[in-house]
């Protein structure tokens, strides 16, 4: 039920709302003796909840309050303050001005870049380590429950039914959670520890590195099952342009097996700072809609549908090279095939140049239909970004992704033959 809201609560000036959730409202609100804005956490009413929901609101709201001044850490949304007036419950937190849950980057189309998806996942488990050495295990991590300001700091939030070790019975126990994130201790309503925040985190970064779900079910049985029983699809079959090391990371999150999975956040930390020095390479990465807007205007992909072309580029590497740099050497074997997205190459053989290719114009596709010997090299000329492919990551998408990459490749190679034909006969001529 609705609370009908004074202007003030305690010593809180309320301005506007900014959001509902499952337990209560948050509103905007101005603090007159820190001279500041802060958000403050109004719970839901007890009229016309039975007994048990009564109790429950009551134990959300004291785990939360308990909360305050307990956890500082950069990373952890700080609760500054927490009272009751005339029967109306509310915690104050610092008030995260232009952030937004990372539920908004989970889709399979607005996936942000795996530097980024790294520093989140670097930062939440940080945070979640910090937290675990005080006590506090917060069984609801999922993307809505961390948020992300303009300059990309990540703040873990919601603490309302985290398990406070050594606290008093106002705790809740039982299954709780968010089941689509949850381990399988917590689907059993077994005894949880920290290692159920790490599983958690690692179902959240599995999506924001995919836009896919480790685990799915119709119904909550069937996702239950799935959790306690299945082994999700690796990640790297998802990003073939994946570090190793990250995808082993991610996986080994979701372990069932508590001594297989990580113990502590900075555990994770640890190996995910070989990773880092992996991405440092690629900092020239481009963030993955502007690459969905740089290929979807080539010619090779005019025919494809919008989720065709995503799937591509999931199913493919993005390379960058400098000017002068060689892409493909004369007499090496490979079956990748080349994507010019932006810039000109310089094809050469036996050091005499042969022609340029330019933006839109494909490349290599002998190779990867045998796997032959290159017959000639191919060097950047300036500063050129590609699209490289090869078969077996293409056997990894869907039937109708294939299909059409496979109907555009054999038009190219036809073309690039017919071309081929026409300069043998001006030859002769």
């Amino acid at each position: 039920m609705e609370i009908t809201l004074p202007r003030q609560l305690g010593k809180y000036n309320l301005l506007s709302e900014l959001g509902k959730g499952a337990s209560g409202t948050v509103y905007l609100a101005e603090d007159p003796f820190g001279d500041r804005h802060v958000a403050v956490k109004v719970y839901k009413s007890d009229a016309g909840l039975n007994d048990a929901e009564k109790k429950l609101q009551r134990k959300l709201f004291f785990n939360e309050a308990h909360m305050a001044g307990k956890l500082k850490h950069p990373n952890i949304l700080p609760i500054y303050d927490a009272g009751e007036d005339e029967d109306i419950r509310y915690v104050v937190m610092e008030y995260l001005k232009n952030s937004t849950p990372l539920t908004k980057y989970i889709k399979s189309d607005n996936l942000l870049p795996m530097r980024k998806v790294v520093e989140i996942f670097f930062a939440t488990a940080k945070a979640l380590d910090y937290a675990h050495k005080n006590g506090v295990v917060h069984r609801d991590i999922k993307p809505a429950n961390v948020m992300m300001d303009s300059v990309g700091k990540v703040m873990i939030v919601d603490f309302g039914v985290a398990k406070q070790i050594g606290a008093n019975t106002t705790q809740i126990h039982g299954m709780v959670g968010t089941p689509r994130y949850m381990s399988p201790e917590q689907i059993e309503a077994k005894d949880v520890n920290n290692q159920t925040d790490l599983w958690s985190l690692g179902v959240m970064t599995y999506e924001l590195l995919t836009g896919m779900q480790p685990f799915y079910g119709e119904t909550l049985p069937q996702l239950a099952h799935g959790i306690c029983n299945t082994d999700p699809v690796p990640v790297s079959q998802y990003r073939v342009d994946m570090p190793e090391m990250l995808a082993r990371v991610v996986m080994r999150c979701l372990k069932k097996g508590l001594r297989a999975r990580y113990t502590m956040g900075m555990d994770i930390a640890g190996d995910l700072a070989y990773v880092f020095d992996h991405l440092a390479e690629q900092a020239q990465e481009i963030a993955e809609q502007e690459r969905f807007n740089m290929v979807r205007g080539l010619a090779f992909f005019e025919d494809f549908a919008q989720p065709e072309v995503w799937e591509l580029l999931h199913a493919s590497a993005w390379k960058n090279y400098t000017d002068g740099q060689v892409i493909v050497t004369e007499g090496e074997t490979d079956d990748c095939f080349y994507i010019i997205v932006s810039g000109e190459v310089q094809v050469m053989k036996g050091g005499n140049m042969l022609g340029t290719l330019e933006e839109g114009d494909c490349f290599g596709e002998m190779g990867y239909i045998s796997k032959t010997k290159r017959t000639a090299t191919i060097q950047a000329k300036g500063i050129v970004n590609l699209m490289r492919v090869n078969a077996t990551s293409m056997e990894r998408a869907s039937k109708d992704t294939q299909l059409k990459f496979y109907q555009v490749f054999v038009k190219t190679l036809i073309d690039r033959l017919a071309k081929s034909n026409e300069k043998l006969m001006a030859a002769k001529l």
